[in-house]
């Protein structure tokens, strides 16, 4: 390609406005539209979705999960055959394969894209996952602005799916940590406990992991109990114990599975 890319975003918010200004910086001729927000300086305005697709190279959806099918479906009467459509959303696989159905036989490839941290103060540093027809051609563009994206073989939905296991991880991880530290500041020991999680999770290796799995199904039943106790005392102390209750729930239930006979 002699010229530069052209570039379409839709969705123009945070994560949006920081890829399109990191794009500019780089060279690449962006234009974009947000139904609720202007676009930052050098990206060329559009008056819909279709607009702003119909001379694209790659188009990049930066909305939200709920927002990604209104946006594809708007912007088809301006998609050509050739165009490459990135998904950037923390959709479910299966909105993603919605998306690529959705275009399906229309020669415009999809690429699922996972972005694997937070966009501020990253843009396009943040570190990207990519999945389906479309990963290939959507990892050669943005390498020629010196963006590394890493490649899974699979379909669109492949990518998401990585990072949402990995969020029910971190995420659930971090839910704890509140809960706890909210029980602890009731208690009066959010100093000590805050002291004691740093120092597990400072020696937490990989083989923690099996540990973890295989803890929790030999001593289910004396776990939710613990579970059990610890979501009473949170009552007590006038903190919801949702993390708590679901932790209790899940060891009960592995109590269950282990009584199945067979």
């Amino acid at each position: 390609m002699d010229r530069a890319p052209v570039i379409a975003l839709l969705g123009l918010g945070e994560a949006g406005s920081e890829i399109a200004r990191d794009l500019l910086a780089a060279g690449a001729d962006v234009r974009g539209y947000d139904p609720r927000v202007s676009p930052p300086p050098g990206v060329l305005p559009r008056a819909d979705e279709a607009a702003a697709v119909a001379d694209a190279d790659l188009v990049l959806s930066v909305n939200s999960a709920a927002d990604a099918p209104v946006a594809l479906r708007n912007a088809l009467p301006g998609l050509r055959p050739g165009t490459v459509w990135a998904d950037l959303n923390t959709a479910a696989p299966g909105v993603k394969r919605d998306l690529a159905a959705a275009v399906a036989g229309r020669g415009v490839p999809v690429a699922d894209v996972a972005l694997l941290a937070t966009v501020p103060g990253r843009g396009l540093r943040t570190p990207m996952l990519a999945s389906g027809d479309g990963a290939r051609s959507y990892a050669q563009v943005l390498a020629g602005f010196g963006v590394t994206v890493d490649l899974l073989d699979g379909p669109p939905g492949a990518a998401i799916s990585r990072k949402l296991l990995r969020s029910v991880f971190w995420k659930g991880v971090a839910a704890a940590v509140v809960e706890a530290m909210e029980g602890a500041e009731a208690a009066g020991v959010a100093d000590w406990l805050r002291g004691d999680i740093g120092a597990q999770l400072d020696r937490f290796t990989a083989a923690d992991v099996e540990t973890f799995v295989a803890g929790s199904q030999l001593h289910a039943r004396r776990r939710s109990a613990e579970m059990a106790a610890a979501a009473d005392q949170l009552r007590d102390l006038g903190v919801p114990p949702r993390v708590a209750e679901a932790a209790r729930d899940q060891l009960a239930s592995l109590v269950e599975k282990a009584a199945e006979p067979g």
